[in-house]
């Protein structure tokens, strides 16, 4: 929904560019003027009929340029029950936009000398593969790679209704996934087609752990965010007594309880709260330009966001389009949400928290943002 929604809208709108066949180039800092009173009157607008027609309680945006922040923006409730105004300072969960934070700390990994793209998790002489024995006649587990993992290849463990990361809520990692190993099977060959999988991504961040030593959280934390300047992130609790200081409460109209999750359990595929600004500002660390300090090489970053052959438009930790833009979506019960890279130098991110019981919202915060940046004249994305 969000690949076929996106290329549809952004196609007419932007013409492709070529990190994916080059490096993009140094630019230079043009001064970006922000949104006058009435173009943020008109934002404003926008974000009341996208609220209204979605019954979003809180809408938050951050949207930088040439990897200047050019508006920062809050609008409705962090909590109904109290009234509590949204502020740009809230933070949310923020779902499977995890996932490209997690592929950028493998890649530090890789640049480091630990692990390559081909790298085996499982059986001998791999990764993990001491601490979690292949069952027998399971051997095609032996096969996958970091590759699989990141490009969701690994040929099953998919988000379905038997997504192991939303089984088992009382398991830990370690017992997830021993029992995930030996329990579901995997339905294709590895490599061959694309499968959305969230317990990949939680395989990932124990790989972090098992080649530094230190918690997930703990290396992220230390190794890409502080080099952003981000200070304010962190893995979610599950309950809402385990609420964080500044973080909204969550609005469920579907179904589902929003704090009847292990979102803690989720780290490294879902897990973090944060900050749109916090997103928007590690985006403008990974996008390849020059106006800001990069977490990855140009190769790297190069390798990162080239789409495999079983999905063109999934690399490895973002969506990606012919236009060159990249993205990722998040959605769990209480919150929606999405972070944007574009070819031509704009990043920004958009957090909601409620999930819809609409199904198009998340394509609908998507378009909300591309319509707020082409109602200000002076941006050209």
């Amino acid at each position: 929904m969000f690949v076929s929604r996106r290329r549809l809208l952004q196609g007419s709108l932007l013409c492709a560019v070529g990190l994916v066949e080059r490096s993009s180039p140094a630019l230079p800092q043009e001064l970006v003027s922000p949104p006058t009173s009435a173009e943020r009157n008109r934002l404003a607008r926008l974000a009341a009929n996208f609220m209204d027609t979605y019954d979003v309680p809180g809408l938050s945006v951050a949207i930088s340029i040439k990897g200047k922040p050019v508006f920062v923006e809050a609008f409705g409730v962090a909590d109904r029950e109290t009234g509590e105004a949204l502020t740009p300072q809230h933070r949310f969960r923020i779902a499977s936009v995890t996932k490209p934070i997690t592929s950028t700390g493998i890649f530090t990994l890789i640049e480091a000398g630990k692990l390559t793209l081909e790298s085996h998790l499982f059986g001998p002489n791999s990764i993990l593969g001491d601490d979690y024995p292949t069952p027998p006649n399971r051997s095609i587990i032996e096969q996958i790679t970091i590759e699989h993992l990141l490009t969701h290849t690994t040929g099953g463990w998919g988000n379905n209704v038997s997504d192991p990361m939303f089984l088992n809520t009382e398991m830990n990692h370690r017992e997830l996934i021993a029992w995930t190993l030996n329990h579901i099977t995997l339905n294709d060959p590895v490599g061959k087609s694309f499968a959305y999988s969230n317990f990949g991504y939680c395989i990932l961040g124990r790989v972090i752990e098992t080649l530094t030593g230190q918690t997930y959280e703990r290396y992220i934390k230390d190794n890409l965010l502080k080099r952003c300047g981000i200070i304010d992130m962190q893995i979610a609790g599950n309950t809402l007594e385990d609420r964080a200081a500044n973080e909204v409460k969550y609005y469920n109209q579907t179904p589902g309880d929003p704090y009847g999750m292990n979102v803690t359990r989720m780290d490294s595929h879902g897990g973090w709260i944060a900050t749109p600004s916090d997103l928007t500002a590690f985006f403008v660390h990974i996008n390849g330009f020059k106006d800001a300090d990069q977490l990855l090489n140009d190769d790297t970053i190069r390798t990162m966001t080239i789409a495999s052959a079983a999905n063109p438009n999934y690399a490895k930790g973002f969506f990606v389009n012919a236009q060159n833009n990249w993205w990722h979506p998040g959605l769990l019960d209480g919150t929606q949400t999405i972070a944007v890279r574009t070819h031509s130098d704009f990043c920004w991110s958009a957090f909601t928290n409620t999930r819809s019981k609409f199904r198009d919202m998340g394509s609908a915060l998507d378009r909300l943002v591309w319509h707020m940046v082409l109602s200000v004249a002076d941006w050209h994305p």
